[in-house]
């Protein structure tokens, strides 16, 4: 699931001093924060300030900011597939998994009594639903829920705008099981990660919205639909960019804490000023300057665990496109020194800042390895006078055609820096790259889905499953693009992409999620380039609400302490 701002991917580059100073300015001897005790991978910690709810107090508004009103409240739909939407819907739908700092999961007794894999010839998975669990709008959650559902993310029907199949293209069918609060889903194909299907970035959704193309592309637009959590959404104003959630008077579940979780549109460089004039209550952390000022505030901590996004850059591969060319989206890629830009970005920010080398695993989850080509620029301008691009002045040439890049990105303090970086890098070898930033606000509708880059920056989120999105972002399917913006790929990746996710032994499956990784590299779709290093100003009197790493919250248990 793709984030705007720098919440998701990484990226890497060498380590100009111009560049560093961009990252560095206005922090003395001695302003560095300590990075001591804090791990180096995800699937080590969280650090959300641990209490009993018998130590909060009840009620409050926890204020809390995103960086444009929702586009499209269906995070299942193409608009809608964005992280911050996603946050702010967390509180809102149900989900079959609940997750720990370690990426150990548990069902969520709230929604699932079970949820088990009950054969395997022919796969079947059963969801057994809490006979308590209701929609917001009176209605219970049963079968025909997940079979909604299963049957718009199956890929068949073309009309429906999915933004990701997460194995239902691989379902032959969902039925009910002993009574409506029982669905028996069988695969026609086997699929590895089974269990992500309603977890981790996917939530369920009621069957008024996923029971046909229009209710499922433009039904949330305007506003959200039935939910179902300890929270639902009280009021919005998309004039005042305002969201608010407040608790849930039919929800069945243990009582939350907080009253409301209030949503303000901001400028992603306005958040840590709201956070230290008491407008915001949390905020996520994108530099060394935001965490020193942080530190310097009082009232608020830097709460700080390995985190789940990753930043990177994304390749547009599309005819016509300056890039169409994989061997020159290759070449491009070796001359950025990204292990340089996880050291200016994230200096002081983590212990060993590091460069992600891997598009399906988050570094410390079981499965990463570096599948990465390497920084070579010597190479990098080898390729591209054998490609015909030769030097006229400081800038390659081909058939008349100057090589410009254009880079595109949101409008955010550390990703233009990163992209002045890299812009450096490719100078190095007679490769121009303009700098086009965008507002927070239709930059995924009106820009990054409709291929409006040469290349572009934004972030990725991880999860506990990492198998569930290669199709998503890295199969090639013409007409059904899904999260492959750069429109990149063959049929080659995409059957052993199938080999992945078809194979049931967790260690194999790894394996080839690798083999894919490496393919992803070699073809030049995009280019990871630094994990998130997950810190978060938040007030030193909130509980249980910080930098989670793969952990999910439980929301009836945030809250401020007595």
């Amino acid at each position: 699931m793709p984030i705007r701002a720098s919440r998701r991917p990484a990226l890497r580059w060498a380590i100009p001093v111009v560049a560093l100073s961009l990252i560095t300015a206005g922090c003395g001897a001695g302003d560095t924060p300590s990075t001591e005790g804090v791990s180096g991978a995800i699937g080590s910690t969280s650090d959300i300030n641990p209490k009993g709810v018998d130590e909060l107090r009840d009620g409050g508004n926890l204020r809390l900011a995103t960086t444009s009103f929702p586009a499209n409240w269906n995070t299942l739909s193409t608009d809608g597939n964005d992280g911050e939407i996603a946050d702010i819907e967390r509180p809102l739908m149900p989900r079959a998994f609940d997750t720990n700092a370690a990426g150990e999961l548990t069902v969520n007794h709230d929604y699932f009594t079970d949820v088990q894999l009950t054969n395997t010839s022919p796969q079947q998975v059963t969801y057994t639903i809490n006979p308590k669990a209701v929609w917001s709008d009176g209605n219970p959650i049963t079968w025909e829920d997940i079979a909604s559902q299963a049957k718009a993310l199956n890929g068949t029907d073309k009309r429906f705008l999915i933004a990701i199949t997460v194995g239902f293209d691989r379902v032959e069918k969902v039925e009910r099981g002993v009574d409506d609060r029982q669905a028996v889903i069988t695969f026609r194909q086997p699929f590895t990660e089974w269990r992500g299907q309603f977890a981790g970035n996917m939530s369920l959704f009621p069957k008024s919205v996923t029971a046909d193309p229009e209710s499922f592309n433009k039904g949330l637009v305007d506003n959200m639909g039935p939910t179902a959590g300890p929270f639902l959404v009280q009021s919005t104003d998309r004039g005042q960019g305002r969201i608010v959630l407040g608790r849930n008077p039919n929800w069945w579940g243990a009582k939350p804490k907080l009253d409301t979780i209030t949503y303000t549109v901001l400028d992603r460089n306005a958040w840590v000023g709201g956070l230290q004039n008491n407008e915001l209550d949390a905020v996520l952390l994108s530099n060394l300057d935001d965490a020193t000022t942080v530190r310097r505030s009082s009232g608020v901590v830097v709460r700080r665990a390995p985190g789940n996004r990753w930043r990177h850059i994304t390749f547009n591969g599309a005819p016509g496109s300056i890039l169409a060319d994989p061997a020159l989206r290759v070449a491009i890629s070796k001359a950025i020194d990204r292990q340089g830009i996880a050291t200016a970005v994230q200096n002081g920010l983590v212990e060993q800042p590091k460069p992600l080398n891997n598009h399906v695993f988050l570094e410390g989850q079981t499965g990463y390895q570096d599948n990465s080509l390497g920084f070579d620029p010597d190479a990098a301008a080898r390729e591209l006078d054998a490609l015909g691009w030769k030097l006229n002045g400081d800038t390659r040439e081909k058939d008349g055609r100057k090589l410009v890049i254009r880079d595109v990105m949101y409008n955010d303090d550390t990703w233009v820096q990163i992209a002045r970086i890299i812009q450096q890098n490719l100078a190095r070898i007679g490769v121009e790259l303009t700098i086009d930033t965008k507002p927070g606000a239709g930059f995924f509708t009106d820009v990054i889905i409709p291929g409006d880059f040469d290349t572009a920056q934004f972030s990725y989120i991880g999860d506990a499953f990492p198998l569930s999105s290669i199709p998503q972002t890295y199969g090639y399917n013409p007409g059904d693009w899904q999260n492959n913006f750069g429109h990149i790929g063959s049929p080659e990746l995409n059957a052993l992409i199938d080999r992945t996710l078809s194979e049931l032994d967790p260690k194999k499956a790894i394996e080839l999620a690798n083999e894919v990784d490496r393919k992803v590299f070699e073809e030049g779709h995009s280019l990871p380039l630094t994990q998130s290093e997950g810190n978060w100003g938040v007030r030193a009197d909130i509980a249980n609400f910080g930098s989670p790493g793969l952990a999910s919250y439980d929301y009836t248990k945030i809250g401020f302490m007595k």
